[in-house]
């Protein structure tokens, strides 16, 4: 009988067993989905960060002042509209009884009035030629008088029912597109409670808060840049407004910006970074650059960013300063310009081979 020997067998199948687990080249694996970001200029000290959110510059809640049930919605959600164009109409039933009731004081204090016109006339021609004594021509004179003042009250009494009425017939007050309705026909609509939401089609601007540390630093009729995210935007701004109280703010300044140039990509609400660059002495020469705090890669005590080229993955190692409002600066390492992994469907690895979005 023939021996087989063991130990030589059991190195070749664990040999061929290694040699079919290898991993696969990173040609052979599914490229990762990426998306880049462009890294912001810094200027050390000089850079200030804030975060915001863009506004319409031309904005309105319509309501109506009187109470009554909303009869029709003119307009929807989306709907471009022009200067007095009629957005809602409200029912007030009562408002049409005072509006006959006007009326019809009206055309009786105008009867009095032509009346009394005719009789002041008739004893004016008759006192010309001694007809009519002085007191009847005065006791004519006084009631022609109060005709007329009667009618210019009942007539008065008429504008303000109607002006009143017109508010039930709620308008846009300026050109622009309506971005919410609030009710229903049918609903009951009360003073001071909105109806329609109104924006202008006039640009947007940025309200953005800062903290007490930096505010000093921001002066208005200066530039800044802003940066939506969501889109991978940046726009130059100007700023408009600089709070002097944070007292209703809780403890950041309000500052405003108006967007010097704008993008169809770019709606009402959607939140921004603004980098503003620092007005006091502090300023210091450019030096590194800002880059999305979340894109960044600790391994152990390094910190490092994702980049890009053909087609791979590259994780470089930087050097970093502070950090505020999601943003880092880069000190060294990474170059003004320069576009990394802002994020990825799976976890990246050096090497990995991407598609970028």
């Amino acid at each position: 009988m023939k021996r087989i020997a063991i130990p030589a067998l059991l190195g070749v199948f664990l040999l061929s067993a290694c040699s079919s687990e290898q991993p696969k080249s990173t040609e052979q694996l599914p490229a990762i989905a990426v998306t880049l970001a462009q890294a912001d200029a810094a200027a050390g000290a000089g850079i200030i960060t804030g975060s915001g959110i863009v506004e319409a510059a031309q904005s309105a809640n319509l309501s109506t002042r009187m109470m009554g049930y909303i009869a029709d919605y003119h307009v929807a959600v989306g709907d471009r509209v022009t200067q007095g164009q009629l957005l809602v109409e409200v029912n007030p039933s009562d408002m049409a009884a005072k509006t006959a009731q006007a009326k019809a004081g009206v055309a009786q204090a105008q009867a009095g009035y032509d009346n009394a016109k005719k009789d002041y006339e008739r004893f004016k021609h008759l006192f010309a030629q001694n007809s009519a004594s002085q007191k009847e021509l005065d006791d004519m004179t006084t009631r022609f008088q109060m005709a007329e003042a009667g009618l210019s009250a009942a007539q008065n009494m008429l504008k303000e029912v109607e002006a009143h009425l017109a508010y039930a017939l709620i308008r846009a007050p300026f050109s622009g597109v309506v971005v919410n309705t609030f009710g229903k026909p049918g609903d009951m609509a009360t003073p001071g409670m909105p109806l329609v939401a109104l924006e202008g089609g006039s640009g947007f601007e940025v309200k953005a808060w800062v903290s007490e540390t930096n505010i000093a630093k921001i002066q208005a009729d200066t530039q800044a840049h802003v940066v939506v995210k969501s889109q991978g935007l940046r726009l130059p701004a100007t700023i408009t407004e600089v709070s002097t109280s944070a007292k209703n703010t809780g403890g950041q300044y309000l500052v405003k910006l108006q967007l010097s140039e704008t993008d169809a990509a770019v709606r009402a609400g959607m939140f921004v970074q603004v980098l503003f660059e620092g007005t006091t002495a502090e300023k210091s020469p450019a030096s590194g650059v800002l880059v999305e705090t979340a894109a960044l890669v600790k391994r152990g005590q390094l910190t490092g960013v994702y980049t890009t080229a053909q087609g791979k993955a590259l994780l470089r190692w930087v050097r970093t300063g502070a950090s505020n409002d999601g943003m880092t600066a880069v000190i060294s390492g990474l170059s003004a310009g320069e576009s990394y992994v802002r994020t990825s469907a799976t976890p990246l690895y050096d090497g990995a081979p991407v598609s970028i979005n």
